[in-house]
């Protein structure tokens, strides 16, 4: 019987040690983890520029004779033929003008005509002959100018375009110079962006030939433009307050996607030779900046803030704070401690990036 208790007392104490083992080894299994290094690669890079877009023809479209509006033959957002009636502002008092001019210009010509016939006969001077030409001349002149006025009694389209807000109703008094609305010629769009000191040195010292630079852009819904635009004019200085300078690029709008007033950014593909790159999950942020996990050579978890030049698809390109030989936690974040020594497994760089999706150069 005691023989027997001591056989059930040492299969359970084998038990025991086998089950703490067991423990000890899923303990030790549980804090190993994946790190791996940066992955030192020339690749190529978005930069981003807030955009401002403009019409390549934009204009304020004002009266050019006081009186009330008779027609308005337009709408909101319609788009016009270059010389297009738009508006009519009421030309009674124009028409007078130029049926009076008319037969006074009629007088002075028969005046000229008469006084013309007698001089070939000497029967009046060659200065009376010269005064009622001149006063002819006044009288065509003056017929000339009330037509101009009663011209501007309409107003037509000066380029094909879209037609803006209309600021007039019909019946409405607009006075000389009076806004109307405003006419958009959204054929092609003007698309203005700034660019700091920094990188515009550096574009412009990396291009090797004249060819312009092609950009793309990013309209505020998230997608990008059908079209590619060309960088066409930069300006002649730098803003001193800021530190940028203006760049203007031309994009075609054939579908008139784009209107004046839009605001989106300017995409530039630059090449980032050497680029430092590591997985986006491998890192971590506090207080907006960004963090990662450096191994130490004693295993030691230390936490280390690092500076991104650039965001890829899956991808960080560092700028400082990191190292090409240095090992980083690749995963688990969450599950060590500063100063924490670990038991870690290393992950091939290339291998680790051919998961992430990566397109690189």
């Amino acid at each position: 019987m005691v023989k027997k208790s001591l056989m059930y007392i040492n299969l359970c104490l084998i038990l025991l040690c086998l089950s703490c083992n067991s423990e000890k080894k899923e303990k030790k299994e549980a804090t190993s983890f994946n790190v791996t290094s940066p992955l030192v690669k020339d690749t190529l890079i978005d930069k981003d520029y807030v955009a401002q877009i403009r019409s390549i023809n934009h204009i304020e479209l004002r009266a050019q004779e006081k009186g009330y509006i008779q027609g308005i033959y337009v709408d909101e957002g319609q788009f016009v033929q270059k010389g297009q009636l738009l508006f009519k502002i009421m030309p009674n008092l124009y028409e007078s003008d130029v049926n009076r001019a008319k037969a006074e210009a009629k007088y002075a010509e028969i005046e000229y005509q008469n006084t013309k016939n007698l001089a070939t006969k000497d029967i009046v001077a060659p200065q009376e002959m010269a005064m009622a030409k001149a006063r002819y001349e006044k009288a065509k002149a003056e017929l000339s100018s009330t037509n101009t006025h009663l011209g501007f009694t309409e107003i037509r389209a000066p380029f094909t375009g879209i037609v803006g807000r209309l600021h007039v109703r019909k019946g409405s008094l607009v006075d000389d110079g009076e806004l109307i609305t405003e006419l958009s010629d959204n054929s092609k769009m003007w698309v203005y962006f700034n660019v700091p000191e920094a990188e515009y040195l550096n574009q412009m010292s990396e291009r090797t030939t004249n060819d312009p630079m092609h950009v793309r852009l990013r309209m505020a819904n998230g997608k990008e433009f059908a079209q590619n635009g060309v960088v066409e004019t930069i300006e002649s200085d730098f803003d001193n307050e800021t530190g940028n300078i203006a760049y203007r690029a031309t994009f075609p709008n054939p579908k008139g996607l784009l209107r004046f007033g839009e605001t989106g950014n300017v995409v530039i593909t630059l090449p980032y030779a050497n680029a430092l790159m590591i997985p986006q999950k491998a890192t971590f942020e506090e207080l907006e900046k960004k963090y990662v996990y450096v191994i130490t050579k004693d295993n030691k978890v230390k936490a280390r803030e690092i500076k991104i030049a650039a965001e890829l698809p899956h991808l960080y390109v560092v700028a400082s704070g990191l190292g090409k030989d240095e090992r980083i936690l690749l995963d688990g974040l969450r599950m060590v401690q500063e100063n924490q020594t670990i038991s870690s497994k290393y992950q091939n760089p290339e291998k680790v990036m051919s998961n992430l999706d990566l397109y690189a150069e």
